[in-house]
């Protein structure tokens, strides 16, 4: 990592504000991604934390700042552009075709790249056949990173949750980036769904991406990323490794509240003193 923290961030946000009428939702967020590894920000519910995945998608503008992915400024790019220039998200609701086969489904994200030609497609000339087969092979490819191309030819609806999270994936992937956005990517599933998706997003790492999620699940994280940071009513109050987190005041507070905010208890319990790890 020491590298990597050495260069250029292929992220970075600067300054960034985002408001809605009076109501402040991000305020003067700077943060830095470096290249490859995984990077981890996180919040309570409501800090803020999709909304800044929505500014770096071109989902929505920044009130203030700036955004830059391996240098270039991302102001006014629109979201399939953005997705063109390398960046690939999931969301906290899972969007898939159901009705479609896993292999199907992750061929709709090579959309961008796949630029087959009317005329080609309608005649299914030779070069449209390559491309369709190169496409083929390549979903099944990395339907094989997540652990799903023995089902390449089932419909996603017949997948389990966790199933489907790791077709999202997949066909996340399919867009060929170079920086993956994870939203909550781990909402909703049991202990043992985490593990597995776990190992997913670590293969994909190993893989040269550069992974940036966000969670509320301290456990997940701490031992998923190598940075992360916090935040909290819409600004960063930490950043660094899981032990600095977990240790950091801020951080306690934001999690479990402060003393002088709770009503007095003539037998208080126990209080915790770090974020769970």
């Amino acid at each position: 990592m020491s590298g990597n923290k050495a260069s250029a961030p292929q992220l970075e946000l600067q300054g960034i504000s985002r408001h809605f009428g009076g109501l402040k939702v991000l305020q003067d967020v700077n943060l830095a991604v470096p290249r490859g590894g995984i990077f981890g920000l996180i919040g309570p519910n409501g800090a803020g934390k999709t909304t800044v995945f929505n500014l770096i998608t071109g989902l929505l503008p920044p009130s203030s700042g700036t955004i830059r992915f391996e240098g270039q400024d991302l102001a006014g790019v629109r979201p399939h552009q953005i997705t063109r220039r390398g960046i690939a998200r999931t969301f906290q609701n899972i969007r898939l075709f159901k009705e479609m086969s896993l292999i199907d489904n992750v061929i709709v994200g090579m959309h961008t790249h796949l630029n087959y030609g009317t005329l080609a497609l309608l005649l299914g000339s030779a070069d449209f056949r390559q491309r369709e087969q190169q496409a083929r092979e390549r979903a099944r490819e990395l339907l094989s990173w997540v652990s799903l191309d023995h089902k390449a030819h089932d419909t996603a609806d017949n997948l389990s949750y966790g199933e489907q999270r790791k077709l999202e994936l997949a066909r996340a992937l399919a867009t060929e980036p170079r920086l993956l956005l994870l939203d909550e990517p781990v909402a909703g599933m049991n202990s043992g769904e985490k593990t597995e998706i776990m190992k997913v997003i670590q293969g994909i790492s190993g893989r040269g991406f550069t992974i940036f999620m966000i969670e509320h699940d301290m456990r997940f994280v701490m031992g998923l990323c190598e940075d992360i940071a916090v935040l909290n009513f819409g600004r960063i109050i930490a950043q660094g490794d899981g032990t600095a987190i977990r240790n950091d005041p801020q951080v306690i507070e934001a999690y479990l509240g402060r003393d002088d905010d709770e009503p007095s208890d003539p037998h208080p319990a126990p209080r915790a003193t770090e974020v769970p790890a």
